[in-house]
């Protein structure tokens, strides 16, 4: 199982860092910026209040509540995450056995003394290590310019919410896993598995504005991010 696992997450090693570096990026921007936000809130606050009501309750704030580091942060960064790590679970997850089955070469790998049982939760393990590395270069990348910043949260605060984008990410993996066993190709587990991704976005955003989506939104994964 861990010979499994190692040659997984080394045949993962790029998607890790283009992934994690990319979250990393957004955070580069995001903290730094927020000094010139506050610089500028005046004007920002006033442009935020001309959005329409439905606009801001699609991000889950308000204009007074964009203007504390929790809300700047919550609806310039930690809003759009899931989204994005997701994107990398439904591709990642659809494919961990299935891709091997399409290309002929899981009949192959199972030919060799590894038992079904191994396989599966070394390539499962390997995804949560690569959901892991991922989200780490991503917490650095939001954590590393905190010093020079007026945003008042230390690098352990900064990790908290990762922790439920990490949940975020394995359940999305998990979903695409599950259809790819399910349905006939890979293509249509990760298809089915996006549009559970944005369905379970959009739906929740929506749910402030309307009652009857709230009810449906409490049995979609974005809800409880």
């Amino acid at each position: 199982m861990l010979t499994t696992c190692r040659y997984t997450l080394s045949s993962l090693r790029g998607q890790i860092l283009g992934w994690g570096l990319g979250v990393a990026a957004l955070g580069l921007l995001l903290v730094p910026f927020y000094d010139v936000f506050m610089d500028e809130q005046q004007d920002f606050l006033q442009m935020i209040e001309s959005y329409p009501p439905e606009f801001l309750a699609f991000f889950g704030g308000d204009a007074a509540a964009i203007a504390t580091p929790e809300g700047y942060l919550g609806m310039y960064g930690f809003s759009l995450l899931p989204v994005i790590a997701g994107i990398f679970a439904v591709l990642v997850g659809s494919g961990l056995l299935a891709s091997d089955e399409e290309s002929g070469r899981l009949d192959l790998i199972v030919a060799h003394p590894v038992s079904r049982a191994a396989l599966f939760w070394g390539r499962l393990l390997a995804f949560v290590g690569a959901g892991i590395g991922i989200l780490v270069l991503g917490w650095l990348g939001f954590s590393i310019l905190l010093g020079g910043s007026s945003l008042d949260v230390s690098w352990a605060e900064m990790a908290l919410p990762f922790v439920p984008l990490l949940a975020q990410t394995l359940i999305y993996g998990a979903i695409a896993l599950l259809l790819s066993m399910l349905l006939p190709s890979r293509r249509l587990a990760a298809a089915g598995a996006g549009i559970v991704l944005v369905a379970s976005y959009f739906l929740t955003s929506m749910a402030s504005l309307n009652e009857s989506l709230g009810k449906l939104a409490r049995f979609l994964p974005y809800e409880y991010f």
